[in-house]
């Protein structure tokens, strides 16, 4: 968390930083989304969140959105789907890594719905996208389980908007200030 960029413009601030640091967030089972731009330092964010939950006891676990709901796609053929379930359930704070970078299927928008109502007021989930939550519901072209969907994140989430160019064009080779 230490390392985290909280230059002015970015749209996070050191003291929020500071807050999400103590872990708070996870004891009042809050969740929180990272919103941005690609390469903005969203999954940098999320990362940096749960080593800090790592560092304070809490089971946690970092999946990137379509691995996950590939996995779950295997599991479901396995037999093995209410285990992962179960697993998925049982985290202190699950990351969701690029959240809808691409549209659903209508099976995998159901396993986000499962995996979000068994972690709902239970646990603490990380989400980030590119798209702000006021474009989710559309995303989710589902009407029904993209209610359901956001109501179980978005009212009980600390929304991090973050701003500026991609780090890794400022650490490129021809790095522009």
């Amino acid at each position: 968390m230490e390392d985290v960029w909280t230059t002015a413009g970015r749209g996070v601030a050191k003291s929020v930083v500071r807050d999400l640091a103590t872990c708070r967030w996870i004891e009042q089972r809050h969740n929180v989304i990272c919103v941005g731009k690609t390469g903005c330092g969203k999954s940098y964010l999320a990362s940096a969140l749960a080593q800090a939950a790592c560092r304070s006891g809490h089971r946690t676990l970092y999946a990137r959105v379509p691995r996950l709901l590939q996995e779950l796609a295997i599991a479901r053929a396995d037999g093995t789907y209410t285990r992962l379930l179960t697993k998925l359930a049982k985290l202190d704070v699950l990351i969701l890594d690029d959240f809808l970078i691409a549209p659903l299927k209508d099976a995998e928008r159901r396993d986000l719905l499962e995996i979000l109502e068994d972690r709902y007021d239970r646990s603490s989930s990380v989400l980030t996208s590119q798209l702000p939550t006021a474009k989710w519901h559309a995303a989710l072209v589902d009407p029904t389980v993209a209610d359901a969907i956001c109501d179980r994140v978005v009212h009980n989430a600390h929304v991090l908007t973050l701003k500026g160019q991609s780090g890794r064009k400022r650490k490129g080779l021809n790095p522009k200030p």
